[in-house]
């Protein structure tokens, strides 16, 4: 008996420990995605490779067990590279198995240069190269997406996927190498002594979590206790925080305005795992004058990339806020948490209970999006995982729509592109089966991803696709619109999305006014037996308050 290597790489991820496998199964890729299947890797058959893609992500981020893609050489992997440049840039631990054309098919229409391909949208290409050096191979790329928090692209020549892998007889003499987790890795005793003087001498500091930080929620708000700072986020980490009194949810563009101004005010700015971007530092306004500033990361190269920083520690950012805590002598420092302080968070912490200005604006164009996300936030289950792709609509769900915690929120734009959200919704739907998904999409992203309905129906799961149906490219439109600029390229007639969801086998209910939410209510409550399409139209909000900011880094 023999094994081939397509067999060997599919028995060896499985028994390292992939969570689960996405994929569009071509001739190249068969072989190895069957042998994850038989290593118990479960697999999901996705319509386009770009939905795999972004679903492996979404899976990954939201588990912390590396998901992995499997695509056909050339095409499937073309078709699937928005999703791995969105994966690459964001540092997700994912693995792509992609067939690549052998040694000696140099003329085949499939053949182009794959290496060089990931690596220019930031993935790291790893290869197969041999039989005989097949095991070692995948256990390398492993290694490299779990330890390096890399997107790595494991290329897979048909000629060597073919080849049967020399003194090995069966699959159960297999000897696959352990990988133990590396410890993380802990700050130097002079960055935390200085991190810690740092706060001692604080008055307002302000944590603001990223990424980095979304496994060292209990240590951080440990720490930030000892030394009475208040909790932010960027938006990849919000929920992190939910349910802390001191939490002051998402900084940046998506910043309640008593947000803004508590953050502004502070005299202590650190940043966990956080790279402190334009995004979520708005250009810089967020941080005052005289604010010393601090960055805590695994990689160097993080440290001061976005923005000067006072203080930079290099570190995991759980070890480093537990040395930092013990460091901090004395009682508990008051610092920024106030009665105060305390009773505006209480009162003013939420987008909901900021007043609506400019005044409701539903109307013959639609419901007003603030008043839609308010609605929708009493009505679906508290316990959800909202997905949220991009466009103007996209602060609405992200700062509307309460999450319970970090692994309720998968925000993939790393990369910028439409069209991802559904893909994500898949990958979490599956990731945290436990929890109603609740997939936020523009009218332009629902369209382009519309062909994984089908897989949300096929699947049965459990999602609410909602739809910010503002007829057009909305943040094009907002952008362009007051310079007089001809914008028949960004608006579109209106499209009855809730017959294309019921087309695929969604339920389905369409949203102009208030009123029209009692057909969410009522599926709700109901057995829910098909996944639900909200096809919301939205009234022209003029240019959604985080827009302008954007644009500025444009």
């Amino acid at each position: 008996m023999t094994v081939t290597v397509a067999e060997l790489v599919g028995t060896v991820l499985g028994r390292l420990g992939v969570g689960h496998a996405f994929g569009v199964i071509g001739s190249g890729n068969f072989h190895v995605t069957n042998a994850l299947r038989a290593a118990g890797v479960p697999f999901t058959a996705t319509r386009h490779e770009a939905g795999a893609a972004t679903a492996a992500d979404a899976y990954s981020r939201t588990t912390g067990v590396p998901a992995a893609l499997s695509v056909h050489q050339g095409c499937g992997l073309t078709n699937a590279m928005t999703g791995i440049t969105e994966a690459a840039k964001s540092r997700t631990p994912m693995l792509v198995l992609a067939a690549d054309t052998g040694g000696a098919a140099v003329r085949s229409n499939f053949r182009i240069d794959q290496d060089a391909l990931v690596t220019a949208v930031g993935a790291v290409a790893e290869r197969v190269h041999s039989p005989g050096s097949a095991l070692a191979d995948t256990v390398r790329a492993y290694r490299s997406a779990v330890e390096q928090r890399r997107t790595v692209v494991l290329n897979l020549p048909l000629d060597v996927q073919a080849g049967t892998v020399p003194d090995l007889g069966t699959l159960a003499d297999l000897q696959v190498p352990e990988v133990v987790p590396l410890p993380p890795p802990r700050p130097a005793a002079e960055a935390v002594s200085a991190l810690a003087a740092v706060l001692a001498g604080a008055r307002r500091p302000v944590f603001v979590a990223g990424r980095g930080a979304r496994a060292a929620g209990p240590q951080l708000a440990a720490l930030a206790q000892r030394c009475g700072a208040l909790l932010a986020t960027s938006a990849v980490a919000s929920g992190l925080f939910t349910g802390d009194p001191w939490a002051l949810g998402i900084s940046g563009g998506f910043a309640t305005p008593l947000a803004a101004e508590l953050i502004s005010a502070a005299d202590v700015v650190v940043g966990w795992g956080c790279a402190l971007t334009m995004w979520t530092m708005r250009h810089g306004a967020l941080i005052g004058a005289d604010a010393t500033v601090v960055q805590v990361d695994l990689d160097a190269d993080a440290l001061g990339a976005h923005r000067p920083v006072d203080l930079g520690v290099l570190g995991d950012v759980a070890a480093t806020a537990a040395d930092v805590a013990v460091a901090l002598d004395g009682a508990d420092r008051p610092g920024y948490r106030t009665t105060e302080v305390r009773a505006r968070i209480a009162a003013e912490g939420r987008w909901r209970d900021v007043p609506l200005d400019p005044p409701d604006l539903t109307g013959p164009e639609g419901i007003d999006p603030r008043v839609l996300s308010t609605l929708l936030d009493d009505v679906l289950p508290a316990e959800r995982t909202v997905t949220v792709d991009s466009g103007n609509f996209m602060g609405y769900p992200a700062a509307y729509l309460d999450v319970p915690d970090e692994a309720g929120f998968c925000f993939t734009q790393g990369f910028q592109s439409i069209g991802l959200g559904l893909f994500a919704g898949i990958g979490a739907a599956l990731a945290r089966p436990d929890r109603l998904v609740v997939a936020a999409l523009g009218d332009g992203g629902a369209l382009m991803a519309a062909a994984e309905l089908e897989t949300v129906a096929r699947l049965g799961l459990a999602m609410v696709v909602v739809v910010y149906d503002d007829r057009g490219y909305g943040a094009e439109v907002h952008h362009f619109g007051p310079h007089g600029d001809d914008l028949a390229t960004v608006v579109f007639p209106e499209t009855d999305i809730a017959a294309i969801g019921r087309g695929y086998g969604f339920d389905a209910v369409t949203v102009r006014a208030p009123g029209d939410l009692d057909g969410v209510r009522a599926w709700v409550a109901g057995p829910r037996a098909r996944p639900l399409l909200v096809d919301a139209k939205i009234a022209s909000d003029g240019g959604s308050w985080w827009l302008a900011e954007a644009f500025r880094g444009h």
